[in-house]
């Protein structure tokens, strides 16, 4: 399993997405252009010292991408209001991608049609939409639980009454 940012344009989301990646064991993928520069001070305040904790590759396009992504034989999963099904209703594989797009605009329609899958997270109605990590956390928790990725930790270190085993 891996995330991707399609063009970034929030230095404190990506760097949150570095954090929920650390914290997951989860590579990212970086789809420039970014919206900042990669060294911004805000992005170095959210993301503190986990950026070297996380595995992350830079691609200067979408071809690029694609490209790396066709050579892993995965599939890239996009994360969308649009999407045509609800995350918790979709059956992810552990080599899946899960693409994030831009805060404010999302991706353009070719990339929302090149995707090999559109998932959604279900919200109260009159709401449009989450924050990408907040979504990217909510999705890429239900793809490790159905794909038995979760870090190996995360089942032997939390106990249910307490917080931690003793």
């Amino acid at each position: 399993m891996r995330l991707a940012l399609y063009q970034p344009d929030i230095p404190q989301n990506a760097a949150a997405v570095l954090r929920l990646a650390a914290g997951l064991g989860l590579p990212v993928d970086i789809i420039d252009p970014c919206g900042f520069l990669w060294d911004d001070r805000r992005l170095r305040r959210v993301a503190m010292d986990y950026p070297s904790k996380v595995k992350t590759e830079r691609h200067v396009n979408w071809s690029c991408f694609r490209d790396a992504v066709g050579e892993r034989g995965a599939r890239v999963i996009l994360l969308t209001t649009a999407g045509a099904v609800a995350h918790v209703d979709f059956a992810f594989r552990p080599d899946d991608v899960l693409l994030l797009g831009r805060e404010g605009s999302g991706v353009p329609e070719a990339i929302h049609a090149a995707a090999d899958a559109r998932v959604t997270v279900p919200m109260a109605p009159g709401v449009r939409s989450f924050n990408v990590v907040t979504a990217a956390a909510m999705v890429a928790g239900e793809a490790l639980r159905q794909t038995g990725g979760w870090p190996a930790a995360v089942a032997s270190e939390v106990s249910p009454a307490r917080g931690r085993a003793p």
